[in-house]
């Protein structure tokens, strides 16, 4: 195990913060870990009475174009993973969902960041009116199941968060 000598803090964003940690091994030696500081997030498959899966489309600053994800959103401190799935369901497609499983936790980038991110299985999906927060601008569309699984090999469909969830629910739905 890595025991941290020092911390510094280097920028505290609005949804996470940057560090900069030294650290000793159990041999005496040091190192340097930049660290993402975050406070977890939730990703959710939408799973429509069809079978097929509601993904949105927005546009990524940080990769300059625009993506097709699972719906997911950073937790509000204090917040349940579960609450904040239910949330941004709503939020990013104006679905509610009947029934929301979790099935799994995982990092998304170990690392240079603490990030967990809740994966959720939304069914008994009930349509209502989106509410996006003021900077995105989201599209919603769904795909089955075959169409989802050769956008993934043709990489139309690049993010992790994303691929882990369709791919989950491929082989657990």
């Amino acid at each position: 195990m890595e025991k941290t000598t020092t911390s510094k803090l280097l920028h505290r964003g609005r949804n996470f913060s940057f560090k900069t940690d030294e650290v000793q091994f159990p041999n005496g030696k040091t190192t340097t870990r930049d660290i993402v500081d975050h406070p977890g997030a939730v990703a959710i498959v939408p799973i429509l009475e069809d079978g097929r899966i509601l993904l949105v489309k927005q546009y990524r600053y940080s990769t300059g174009k625009e993506l097709l994800e699972i719906p997911a959103g950073t937790l509000e401190k204090g917040e349940a993973p579960d609450t904040c799935a239910r949330r941004e369901l709503r939020e990013e497609t104006g679905y509610t969902a009947g029934s929301m499983k979790k099935v799994l936790a995982m990092y998304m980038a170990p690392g240079y960041s603490n990030e967990v991110i809740h994966l959720y299985f939304a069914t008994g999906l009930k349509a209502g009116e989106s509410k996006t927060e003021e900077d995105e601008d989201i599209t919603i569309e769904a795909y089955g199941p075959d169409e989802l699984l050769e956008m993934m090999e043709k990489n139309t469909i690049e993010d992790a968060k994303t691929i882990a969830g369709v791919l989950s629910f491929l082989t657990r739905g």
